[in-house]
């Protein structure tokens, strides 16, 4: 068993590497793996005893280990923008880590992608520490209710956050891709033997999942200006998007319409300076990195002081720079080896934060759900907030379609999110993803194409096939 516990690195760089059960029972402690040998390893069958939950002090403790799982190098720190943005049109990997090239060109193995890996592993990770949590905390008679509510709604957020993030790359998006959803662990596991091996329930009951702990966090959670927690305003947020992949788009459009009202946010007019600022006005969640605690986004990008394996596809630095007033377009840099890549994230020392909602999104999420209500003249509104913003005015001629507005929608979102990890899962949900992900050039390669709807979503990693006999592998994979 000890081969599907552990998966080591293979190439030049040293690497985080997570097994599921190192996820699933010691609460975030990682190994760090070099290409000669282990440095660190602790104990697989009890938790880490500065994890346990036994006071205030232990309590908050624990709910920042929440956030510090998603700003890990496998989550939000940089693998799952990567994942949504190399997947689709927007980015490209040249370099030699060969497990996002996987992903570039549509061959992702459940053998043994790293990245493919230790993204399934550490959202497990996140799921079993927010488990814990609401767990341990109701159990605690020195812990006020003032101040048990956030800290509970902290974790049923990331709980459905992870269960959001995993559901879509794994299981896919109902009437679109896939029947399978992830397996909804809701039960802390602290040792070997309380190891459990759920199978996979339907698509449908994952995001059921999904829904309820973000309407369960939306109860609990305060109404906060602060950013980098979770809080009413990101639930609403995180809820509109939810609701966008479900189609029930009154509901996409009601929560959107909460958030924009809220007067913790307002959308910058300075687009640049969205990315230049740390939790600003614009921000409804982010992640908030500095020098001992770096993000490593700008490191797979950028060629000048980083490794800049990913690079953008040039049809869509073309059409992202094809409208000189495009202020999105200029957030570009050129090099010789890497043609056009991207400056969202360009602060040395690995100090970006990571924005996971933004208010952007909820006007393009209204507009996108306006539209498919047929409330042409509003969903025009709307997007037209983003247009100018952008620097490119209002759209002329107006659409007179529902069609025709949602593939205008569907392009601002597209040149808005870029490098935010949106896009591979925006081709998905809206049912374009066979349709746009063909014959898509590549700097160091032939073009490729996705080759069938099934490869759409990922498979799931071989080593929680072999530790979980309950668990059915993606159709496409098989």
């Amino acid at each position: 068993m000890k081969d599907n516990l552990i998966g080591f690195v293979h190439g030049t760089c040293i690497k985080k590497q997570w097994s599921l059960l190192t996820g699933l029972i010691a609460l975030g402690m990682s190994l760090l793996i070099s290409c000669d040998k282990i440095l660190e390893r602790e104990p697989l069958d009890e938790v880490n005893e500065a994890k346990v939950v036994t006071d205030q002090v232990s309590a908050n403790a624990a709910v920042a280990g929440l956030y510090n799982e998603l700003q890990s190098s496998d989550y939000y720190g940089d693998n799952y923008l990567i994942i949504g943005d190399v997947s689709s049109d927007i980015a490209q990997s040249i370099g030699t880590w060969d497990f996002y090239r996987e992903m570039d060109t549509y061959q992702v193995s459940a053998a043994g992608n790293t990245e493919n890996d230790n993204f399934y592993t550490r959202a497990y990770a996140a799921i079993n520490l927010a488990n814990n949590i609401l767990e341990k905390i109701p159990e605690l008679s020195n812990i006020s209710m003032e101040d048990r509510d956030p800290m509970l709604g902290a974790a049923y957020f990331i709980r459905g956050l992870a269960m959001f993030d995993m559901t879509r790359l794994y299981g896919g998006v109902p009437n679109v891709v896939g029947t399978m959803g992830v397996p909804i662990i809701t039960q802390a596991t602290n040792s070997l033997s309380e190891l459990q091996y759920p199978a996979r329930p339907t698509l449908e009951e994952s995001y059921l999942a999904v829904e309820q702990d973000l309407l369960t966090a939306l109860d609990l959670l305060p109404e906060s200006a602060d950013k980098s927690t979770a809080s009413k305003g990101a639930a609403r947020a995180l809820l509109s998007r939810l609701y966008l992949y479900l189609r029930k788009y009154n509901e996409a459009a009601s929560y959107a319409t909460a958030v924009i009202s809220d007067p913790n946010y307002s959308l910058n007019p300075n687009f640049e300076d969205v990315f230049a600022t740390k939790l600003g006005t614009e921000s409804i969640f982010e992640l908030n990195f500095n020098s001992s605690d770096q993000s490593g986004i700008r490191n797979w990008y950028n060629p000048n002081g980083g490794r800049g394996d990913l690079t953008t596809h040039e049809p869509f630095y073309e059409q992202a720079t094809a409208n000189p007033n495009d202020v999105r377009g200029k957030l570009f840099g050129f090099s010789e080896s890497n043609g056009h890549f991207q400056t969202k994230y360009q602060k040395p020392g690995g100090i970006d934060n990571i924005m996971i909602l933004r208010l952007a999104e909820m006007y393009l999420n209204r507009a996108e759900a306006r539209a498919n209500m047929n409330d042409i003249e509003m969903a025009i509104e709307d997007l037209n907030v983003i247009r100018v913003r952008a620097g490119i005015g209002e759209i002329a001629p107006a659409p007179t379609t529902k069609e025709e507005l949602l593939t205008a929608i569907y392009t601002q979102s597209k040149l808005e999110f870029a490098f935010e990890g949106h896009r591979y899962f925006d081709l998905m949900r809206t049912g374009k993803i066979l349709e746009v992900l063909q014959n898509i050039p590549r700097m160091n390669g032939p073009a490729v194409s996705l080759p069938e709807i099934g490869k759409a979503v990922f498979p799931i990693p071989n080593f929680e096939l072999d530790a979980n006999p309950n668990l059915v592998q993606n159709e496409a994979y098989r």
